[in-house]
């Protein structure tokens, strides 16, 4: 499973790399290396979410593992992503960069995504899991619900015409999302169903 998943993380570099050196990005061949690089970013997030509806379903719990290693790829390509954005686009000058990031709503949420998933990236370690206790981590570890509505409306409002794909990855999200609600729903109600029932003399 791990190396299918390594090459599938990294297979697409030498490949965009190839198509922008031999010019097949199209007219704007920053814009769509942008773009294609995010939508990496948006479909290994998405991955990760599916991963604990997936072991619930199923009973894998050897998935554990592989959710955090998705995780760290959707970083990896966000930080990909985000590399096109202030090397290519704007050649490191920040103050333009401050600018867009304020001025357009959909580069705001962009930045948004990313910033609540550096401490995803960086305590996704077994030994952060000991250190922070597992309760404390999974708090943490809540802010990719967040990032990831981010990040479809970043996608959304960055395409503009053509909104199939956006409106696709963010349909995905809020199914492996709303999962989450109903499955807690449905455990909080089995276990007060279970709990037993105390007499008068004993309550």
């Amino acid at each position: 499973m791990r190396p299918a998943l390594w090459a599938v993380v990294l297979l697409p570099v030498p490949w965009l790399v190839a198509r922008l050196l031999l010019d097949q990005l199209g007219a704007d061949p920053i814009d769509r290396l942008e773009r294609e690089t995010g939508e990496w970013a948006l479909r290994f997030l998405v991955a990760s979410l599916a991963v604990t509806p997936l072991m619930r379903l199923t009973g894998w719990g050897w998935l554990v593992a592989q959710r955090r290693f998705l995780g760290l790829a959707a970083f990896f390509w966000t930080a990909t992503h985000l590399s096109g954005y202030t090397v290519l686009d704007w050649f490191f000058d920040w103050a333009e960069i401050y600018k867009d990031i304020t001025e357009h709503l959909y580069i705001t949420l962009g930045m948004g995504a990313f910033t609540l998933m550096v401490p995803l990236a960086l305590t996704s370690t077994k030994a952060s899991i000991r250190r922070l206790g597992g309760a404390r981590w999974n708090k943490i570890h809540a802010l990719v619900y967040v990032s990831v509505i981010l990040a479809c409306f970043h996608f959304a409002w960055a395409v503009k015409k053509d909104l199939t794909e956006p409106i696709l990855y963010g349909a995905i999200a809020a199914g492996l999302l709303l999962f989450r609600v109903f499955w807690r729903g449905a455990r909080r109600g089995t276990q007060r169903a279970a709990a037993p029932v105390q007499s008068p003399k004993e309550g």
